[in-house]
Protein backbone atom coordinates (compact mmCIF):
# COMPACT_ATOMS: atom_id res chain seq x y z
CA UNK A 1 0.00 0.00 0.00
CA UNK A 2 0.72 3.55 -0.52
CA UNK A 3 -0.15 6.68 0.77
CA UNK A 4 0.44 10.00 -0.12
CA UNK A 5 0.06 12.67 2.46
CA UNK A 6 -0.19 16.35 1.95
CA UNK A 7 -0.68 19.96 3.64
CA UNK A 8 -1.60 23.44 2.20
CA UNK A 9 -0.44 25.95 4.32
CA UNK A 10 -3.16 28.53 5.52
CA UNK A 11 -5.36 28.30 2.09
CA UNK A 12 -8.61 29.06 3.77
CA UNK A 13 -9.95 32.61 4.41
CA UNK A 14 -9.60 31.35 8.36
CA UNK A 15 -6.14 30.55 7.90
CA UNK A 16 -6.39 27.21 8.56
CA UNK A 17 -4.73 24.86 6.03
CA UNK A 18 -6.11 22.15 4.30
CA UNK A 19 -4.97 18.44 4.53
CA UNK A 20 -5.76 14.98 2.55
CA UNK A 21 -4.08 11.75 2.20
CA UNK A 22 -4.80 9.27 -0.82
CA UNK A 23 -4.28 5.00 -0.76
CA UNK A 24 -2.91 3.57 -3.87
CA UNK A 25 -2.07 0.04 -4.73
CA UNK A 26 -0.34 0.58 -7.34
CA UNK A 27 -2.64 1.76 -9.76
CA UNK A 28 -5.11 4.56 -9.17
CA UNK A 29 -6.45 5.90 -5.80
CA UNK A 30 -8.37 3.44 -4.08
CA UNK A 31 -9.08 6.12 -1.47
CA UNK A 32 -9.27 9.62 -1.56
CA UNK A 33 -9.29 11.72 2.13
CA UNK A 34 -9.65 15.29 1.75
CA UNK A 35 -9.95 17.06 5.21
CA UNK A 36 -9.98 20.72 6.94
CA UNK A 37 -8.17 20.51 10.01
CA UNK A 38 -9.77 22.26 13.15
CA UNK A 39 -6.65 23.94 14.25
CA UNK A 40 -4.53 26.73 12.91
CA UNK A 41 -0.60 25.57 11.83
CA UNK A 42 2.07 28.57 12.42
CA UNK A 43 3.86 26.52 9.20
CA UNK A 44 3.69 24.08 6.67
CA UNK A 45 5.88 21.95 8.42
CA UNK A 46 3.41 21.93 11.01
CA UNK A 47 0.43 21.44 8.59
CA UNK A 48 2.31 18.45 7.54
CA UNK A 49 2.44 17.03 10.94
CA UNK A 50 -0.84 17.55 11.35
CA UNK A 51 -2.18 15.82 7.75
CA UNK A 52 -0.26 12.73 8.83
CA UNK A 53 -1.96 12.89 12.40
CA UNK A 54 -5.04 12.94 10.89
CA UNK A 55 -4.39 10.52 8.30
CA UNK A 56 -1.84 7.74 10.29
CA UNK A 57 -4.89 5.74 12.10
CA UNK A 58 -6.81 5.07 8.86
CA UNK A 59 -3.48 3.99 7.38
CA UNK A 60 -3.05 1.42 10.68
CA UNK A 61 -6.54 0.36 10.07
CA UNK A 62 -6.20 -0.52 6.67
CA UNK A 63 -2.97 -2.41 7.07
CA UNK A 64 -5.29 -4.89 9.66
CA UNK A 65 -8.30 -4.70 7.89
CA UNK A 66 -6.71 -5.90 4.66
CA UNK A 67 -4.98 -8.57 6.54
CA UNK A 68 -8.40 -9.66 8.29
CA UNK A 69 -9.77 -10.20 4.24
CA UNK A 70 -6.90 -12.67 3.77
CA UNK A 71 -4.56 -10.17 1.81
CA UNK A 72 -1.59 -9.47 4.43
CA UNK A 73 0.05 -6.38 3.61
CA UNK A 74 4.12 -7.07 3.23
CA UNK A 75 4.85 -2.91 2.58
CA UNK A 76 2.85 0.38 3.62
CA UNK A 77 4.45 3.29 2.43
CA UNK A 78 3.97 6.90 3.30
CA UNK A 79 4.95 9.49 1.48
CA UNK A 80 5.33 13.00 1.83
CA UNK A 81 6.99 16.43 0.24
CA UNK A 82 7.86 18.31 3.00
CA UNK A 83 11.87 17.66 4.06
CA UNK A 84 11.40 18.87 7.53
CA UNK A 85 8.40 17.41 8.08
CA UNK A 86 9.77 14.02 7.23
CA UNK A 87 13.06 15.16 9.14
CA UNK A 88 11.01 15.85 12.49
CA UNK A 89 9.00 12.18 12.08
CA UNK A 90 12.14 10.22 11.50
CA UNK A 91 14.46 11.83 14.04
CA UNK A 92 12.44 13.55 16.90
CA UNK A 93 13.61 16.19 18.64
CA UNK A 94 17.71 15.73 17.70
CA UNK A 95 16.23 17.33 13.87
CA UNK A 96 14.17 19.82 15.81
CA UNK A 97 15.26 23.71 15.12
CA UNK A 98 14.04 26.78 17.47
CA UNK A 99 10.86 27.04 16.02
CA UNK A 100 9.57 23.30 16.27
Amino acid sequence: MKWMIGASFAVHPDFKSHTGGTLSFGQGAAQVMPKKPKLNSRSSMEAELVAVDDVVTMILWTKLFMKWQGYPIEKNILYQDNTSAILLEENGCKSAGKRS
